[in-house]
């Protein structure tokens, strides 16, 4: 298996929506011609993966998030992380979070991550939790605001717990004896 890490290319927002449609996900090519968009201002760092020449998946690095808590402490929002359910599994989303986390860790000793809260995001969770990522402390966030105690929400891709990991060497070097 030859695995591929690169930014994201001109060609690929038709590839990627289509590889993404043939799973029965609805991901429109017009979202990567975004991406691009903001690659080019600077705003945020589109990383695909490729497997032997194929699309495999994707996550971005957003260098100002919207979620509050990450916008007042300045921290790099590693964000909308997909990987082709024939591809999962194999490594891929390993490789994807390594180099977001390289390319983050240029800007900012911490990456900030947001995960949602049913089972559809169940691998991400697990991944986020091994890869040394910890809750914010500020609770759930619901896209417009804190969730309250006693508050009735939506359960949708809105709801979401922030996470953060520190990058710097001694706190790698620590998390991995362990």
């Amino acid at each position: 298996m030859n695995v591929l890490i690169r930014q994201l290319h001109e060609q690929d927002p038709e590839v990627i929506s289509g590889a993404f449609q043939d799973q029965g996900w609805n991901k429109p090519a017009s979202l990567y011609r975004t991406y691009l968009e903001e690659q080019r201002s600077g705003q945020r760092v589109p990383i695909v993966a490729e497997v032997d020449g194929c699309f495999a998946g994707y996550v971005n690095v957003l260098w100002k998030s919207n979620y509050p808590s990450f916008q007042e402490q300045a921290i790099p929002e590693i964000q909308d992380f997909n990987v082709l359910i024939q591809y999962r599994r194999q490594g891929i989303g390993s490789r994807l979070m390594d180099r977001a986390e390289e390319i983050v860790r240029e800007r900012s000793p911490v990456a900030g991550i947001g995960v949602g809260l049913f089972s559809d995001y169940g691998h991400a969770q697990i991944l986020y939790a091994k890869r040394g990522y910890v809750p914010d402390g500020r609770g759930i966030h619901n896209g417009s605001g804190y969730v309250q105690y006693g508050e009735q929400v939506r359960i949708d891709d809105d709801l979401t717990l922030y996470l953060t990991k520190q990058l710097n060497e001694s706190s790698q070097k620590g998390r991995l004896s362990t």
